[in-house]
Parts: C-alpha cells; structure tokens; sequence
C-alpha cells in the first residue's frame, strides 16, 4: 500500500514538472541508490534536473555524492549548508557548463585544483568554511565575476598569487 501512494506521489511531481533527483535528494540524501538504472535515484533518471540547476543544501552531506559528477548539464549547484569535509572531489572537472557553485557553510579544509578548469564558471561561493590553503588553479577562472571566501583563515600569498590571474573585474569578497 505504501508503494501505490509513493507512486501516486511520484507521478503526481513529475506532471507537476519537479525532478526526482532533487525532491529524493532534498528528502532522504543518505538512501538515494546510485547502483542500478532502475533505482529512482539512479544517474540515469537524474540526468536533466529541472533548469539544470541541482539544490543539494541543507542535507547534512558528509561528501557530495556520486551521481552529481555525472550530471554534466548542470550549470548551478548549490552544496551550502552542510557538513561537507575535505575538499570536493576532483570529479568537480566533469561539470564543464557549471556557471553556479555554492559550497559555502560546510567544514571543507580544502579546494580541489580542479575547480581552475571549470571555464564556465561565474560565481564560486566557499565562504564560512575552514580552508587555510587555496590551490593557485583558481586564477585559470577566466569568466569568474563573485568568488566569496569571507569566513576561512586562508593564506593571504595564495589569494595575491590567484587575484594576479584573475581578471581585474572579479568581486572578491574577503
């Protein structure tokens, strides 16, 4: 009985034009099952989210998961407000038309250098984290307007050396 109300649900999002991904993901982010294509939450069904935008905020993720790095389309991802530790994963380089990303409020200690060949990328939000180093690939951001790394004890020689290869427009919020 529980799984005919779950579908009626389900159903009822999609005519709605909702995405699973984000109301599975928003819900339950530990239970999404990545492992076979007729799982809900598997990449497969997750690969058009709604405006190519993907909100995993608030989750209480630990690291994000998997399937994001295979959602090339994505252009804004939003990972605030989280318990994300480390840094991101490196499969960050897969997301190419990313023009949005929000990692802010996590317990990152550090930047993946792979964020440098996001070439689309406009805004990058890590403010309220607790980086001490940034890797010099961030100055590769050509087309970055924002970056907010107000909140972190980073290293003010990594800034100077990225703001030297940044374009002189950028709004760096300290």
């Amino acid at each position: 009985m529980k799984r005919i109300y779950f579908l009626i649900i389900v159903i009822s999002l999609l005519l709605g034009g909702c995405t699973l991904p984000t109301i599975i993901e928003k819900q339950k982010p530990a239970e999404v099952n990545t492992g076979t294509p007729a799982d809900i939450g598997s990449p497969s069904s997750a690969e058009k989210p709604a405006n190519n935008k993907l909100d995993l905020s608030s989750q209480q993720l630990k690291k994000v998961p998997d399937y994001v790095f295979k959602l090339t389309n994505l252009e804004e991802l939003d990972l605030s407000n989280n318990q994300l530790t480390g840094a991101i994963q490196a499969e960050i380089r897969h997301l190419q038309k990313l023009k949005v990303l929000k990692a802010d409020n996590n317990l990152m200690t550090g930047v993946p250098a792979e964020i440098g060949q996001l070439q689309n990328l406009q805004i990058l939000d890590l403010s309220n984290n607790q980086l001490t180093g940034l890797p010099y690939e961030l100055g590769n951001l050509k087309n970055l307007k924002t970056f907010n790394i107000s909140g972190n004890n980073y290293s003010t020689l990594d800034l100077g050396i990225i703001t030297e290869k940044l374009p002189v427009s950028v709004k760096i919020i300290k």
